[in-house]
């Protein structure tokens, strides 16, 4: 077997453009470390970041064959963190401007007669999203978030491994994350304050 570790980037980067997925796995097991770090001096959350490299990489395998570098591999993954923590800052910004409205809100004390119809105009908005994520991922979700099931307790129930019940959750949640947006912020800090 062929030891990867000796490989120099550039042999590695024209294995991972042939699909070789063991190049893969050294690319991975090579920059994950650094730029985990790089990216935790700049967001400070470790679960964030560990899902940003996450997305890094995943888009590095479905992209392999088209990969196009102008620069270095490390380049051009220093580049895909750093764009990616700025959409989360962007992202993290407008939500802040939500919950500084709502507090403004809330602290004026102010009452609006159609609060109760806008609630559940929200509700059905998150309700629809949900029914929209495929069969398996919704019932996951709907009895972890709905029927407080644990990891092991779907497992159970829908004869799947805990790992499918986990990955199923991500993905769920990225998924509305992704069309929600501030609207999930928004909601919890109604339900909150209720």
């Amino acid at each position: 077997m062929l030891d990867y570790s000796k490989y120099e980037e550039e042999e590695l980067v024209g294995l991972l453009k042939s699909g070789d997925r063991i190049a893969y796995t050294e690319i991975y097991e090579r920059y994950r470390r650094p730029l985990y770090l790089f990216a935790f001096k700049r967001l400070g959350n470790r679960e964030e970041v560990k899902d940003l490299i996450h997305e890094v990489f995943i888009s590095l395998w479905i992209n392999h064959e088209s990969l196009n570098l102008r620069y270095t591999l490390t380049t051009y993954l220093h580049s895909s963190v750093r764009n990616k923590i700025l959409d989360i800052l962007a992202h993290n910004k407008v939500s802040s401007k939500y919950i500084a409205s709502f507090n403004q809100y809330k602290e004026s004390g102010q009452v609006f007669a159609d609060y109760a119809i806008r609630h559940k105009e929200l509700e059905a908005i998150i309700e629809k999203e949900i029914e929209a994520l495929p069969c398996k991922m919704r019932q996951v979700f709907n009895l972890s978030r709905k029927s407080f099931y644990t990891r092991k307790q779907i497992a159970q129930e829908l004869g799947l491994s805990e790992q499918t019940v986990k990955s199923h959750m991500h993905h769920a949640i990225k998924i509305l994350k992704l069309k929600l947006g501030s609207l999930l912020i928004v909601t919890f800090l109604i339900n909150l304050y209720n």
